[in-house]
Formats: structure tokens, C-alpha cells, sequence
């Protein structure tokens, strides 16, 4: 990398675990949950060459993200610095419509951006979505009402759309928990 590009983290904790932020001059450019400070330092040598811990006071984005999991924020105001490809991008800014609350299907997505037989492309985009919450994954389900596919695990899934307010039905088949929206 020649550009010299730069970005800032800092840390919490949440309701679904400990989670950091990375964000850039531009934006909000990684979130990530369940996983260790040298894991993150290792997702952003990919793609930054210089990774600074931030020391100021608490940032917007970690502020806003505060204030969502104490139920005071539903919609997020902050920039995002996000890079993926014109198809990912498309979902993210579809994702962001989702209203806090709410869900919508892979197929709801797929139609939305143009590509109706597209939803396995849409869970793809969604697994490279790298700022979740902001950017709601979590609000995606499959048709049957079914909770599947989260990157952060389906336990945080059920958590973070139970902090929406959305009733989550717990069913067991064949020894497997399975977790639907009623």
C-alpha cells in the first residue's frame, strides 16, 4: 500500500460482547464483535497501513452505538466509509432503508436492488458487510421467517432484534435451536 492510508479504532462494550470500531478521515469503516484486539489489527492490516489507537473522547460513531443499545438511537446519523463492489454497495445503501424494528427477506433485498433470483448474492454482500449494526445485516431473514445466516452468530442476531423490539420464537428440530420472527 502507497497511499498511506490511515485508520483510528477504539473499543466497548455491548449487550452482544466486545466490540470495536475503525473508522477513517471519511467515516465509520469496520465494526466487528466476538473477536480478539490482534484478530481486528489483523482484518485492518489488510486494507490500511497505519492503524492508530484513538485516545480522544468517545467518538460519535462509538457514542451513537451507545445509544442504540441503551434503545435511546434508531437511526444512525454518521458517515460511512465503506468499499465493496457496485452489487455489495447496492445492498448496504438497501440495508440502511430497513427501519429500526423491522425486517425485510434476501429475496425483499434481491428485488429491491434489481436482481430478483439474486438473494444468495445478497446474503454473500451481507456477510461482507463490515459495519454491522450501522449498516443492519441483522434486519435480513430468510422467507420463512426464519433467523439464518449472521456473521456475528445467530445469538446475536436474536439479541439485537430483540433490542428492536421484534418477538423472536425459539424452535428446536433434529437437536438444533432455531430462531424465528413472529
Amino acid at each position: 500500500m502507497s497511499n498511506d492510508k490511515k485508520i483510528y479504532y477504539e473499543s466497548m462494550e455491548t449487550d452482544i460482547g466486545h466490540l470495536w470500531i475503525g473508522f477513517t478521515s471519511k467515516g465509520l469503516a469496520r465494526l466487528e464483535f466476538s473477536i480478539r484486539k490482534d484478530q481486528f489489527a489483523v482484518e485492518l492490516k489488510k486494507s490500511y497501513d497505519d492503524i492508530i489507537e484513538y485516545s480522544g473522547t468517545a467518538s460519535d460513531y462509538k457514542k451513537q452505538i451507545s445509544l442504540y443499545f441503551e434503545k435511546k438511537l434508531k437511526s444512525f446519523n454518521l458517515p460511512l466509509d465503506l468499499v465493496g463492489t457496485p452489487f455489495q454497495l447496492s445492498v448496504w445503501q438497501e440495508l440502511i432503508k430497513i427501519p429500526y424494528g423491522e425486517v425485510r427477506t434476501y429475496k425483499d433485498i434481491a428485488i429491491a436492488v434489481g436482481k430478483a433470483k439474486g438473494f444468495r448474492a445478497v446474503g454473500m454482500a451481507n456477510n461482507r458487510n463490515p459495519v454491522s449494526i450501522v449498516v443492519p445485516c441483522h434486519r435480513v431473514i430468510g422467507s420463512s421467517k426464519e433467523l439464518v445466516g449472521y456473521g456475528g452468530g445467530i445469538e446475536a442476531k436474536v439479541k439485537l432484534l430483540k433490542l428492536e423490539g421484534l418477538n423472536i420464537i425459539e424452535k428446536e428440530r433434529n437437536g438444533n435451536k432455531l430462531y424465528y420472527v413472529s
